[in-house]
């Protein structure tokens, strides 16, 4: 059996000991205020040393009960020395990240079954380089790397996991550092406030668009042969120039205009009542891919959901609207 996954599509672990982890996780995570900038100070960034770290204070032991028991005035120097650049080490790892500030842009919708790209920038207000910086998302084992530049900034680009349509809170983000001697491990955690908008997978290869219902004036409704919503008609000698149809003339090398008369007579609804018999999702799929397609062929179309009803329009904005009433039905 697989791994149960979470809603990012991040695998957990199955042994008690990562459960207790990840326990202990989520409990230090809640505690953390949600905020778009972060503005990094002693009271949010942390240190530890790591196993280098260990390591090299385990061999500075012995070094210096070496000298002690020998009286090695050399291995008093060197003991030393190398306990002094420790130390140096420990404040020069703790001040890469001090005074820091993360901000996240806002991350554009996307659909399901598609990653996310979140844009983060690191901006820098001293007057010294920041170096070695990563960030990365929860369990996922990739880091992104980068320096920031004197007074100046810096944006990392991390890609989130694949997620079932919704609004969804963003992970919460880890930074660090391991700079300069790799001795220490300076690091902070980041929940960003701004959600995750995921509309619904379009169908792959949707049915024509639907017959569109008579306008209030009580008109026929006609349909093309090809299934088509008949907004559209061949290109005509004389036809205005913003009548023509220039997303459909470069996908299909055919010049198709606009028919006012038609589109005044006829309303496009997008009805889930009309999206087939299959489950809600199959259904919900079945619309955002009508949505497109009506989007691309800029006709006016609109969109009911049981209560919900979207008047007919086309353009960004109602594209917008009506995938995002999909993503939250």
């Amino acid at each position: 059996m697989a791994p149960p996954r979470s809603a990012f599509g991040v695998a957990r672990e199955w042994n008690p000991v990562a459960m207790v982890r990840a326990k202990l996780r989520r409990w230090w995570h809640n505690r953390l205020p949600r905020q778009d900038v972060l503005l990094l100070t002693q009271r949010n960034v942390y240190i530890l040393p790591t196993r280098a770290g260990l390591m090299l204070a385990a061999t500075l032991l012995v070094l210096l009960v070496a000298s002690i028991n020998y009286q090695l005035n050399l291995g008093y120097l060197l003991t030393f020395l190398l306990a002094g650049s420790a130390i140096v080490s420990m404040q020069v790892s703790h001040g890469t990240l001090r005074g820091l500030s993360l901000s996240l842009q806002p991350p554009e919708p996307r659909f399901a079954g598609s990653h996310a790209a979140l844009h983060i920038t690191l901006n820098n207000s001293s007057k010294t380089p920041r170096y070695g910086i990563g960030l990365s998302l929860p369990g996922s084992g990739h880091w992104v790397w980068s320096d920031v530049p004197a007074q100046g900034s810096s944006t990392v680009e991390l890609l989130l996991p694949s997620g079932p349509r919704g609004r969804h809170p963003l992970p919460a983000l880890t930074a660090e550092t391991r700079f300069p001697l790799g001795i220490f491990r300076v690091w902070t955690v980041w929940r960003p406030a701004t959600p995750l908008l995921t509309y619904p997978q379009p169908e792959a290869h949707p049915p024509p668009l639907p017959v569109g219902e008579p306008h209030s004036s009580g008109a026929a409704v006609r349909q093309t042969s090809s299934g088509e919503f008949d907004g559209l008609r061949p290109y005509r000698r004389g036809d205005p120039l913003k009548a023509i149809v220039w997303k459909k003339a470069a996908k299909t090398d055919e010049l198709v205009s606009r028919d006012s008369q038609q589109s005044q007579a006829v309303e496009l609804w997008l009805d889930l009542a009309l999206a087939g018999g299959g489950g809600v999702e199959q259904r919900l799929s079945r619309l955002c891919a009508w949505v497109l397609e009506a989007e691309e062929a800029e006709v006016d179309y609109g969109l009911r959901l049981g209560p919900l009803e979207l008047l007919p329009a086309h353009g960004e904005g109602q594209k917008r609207r009506c995938l995002e009433a999909l993503a939250l039905h």
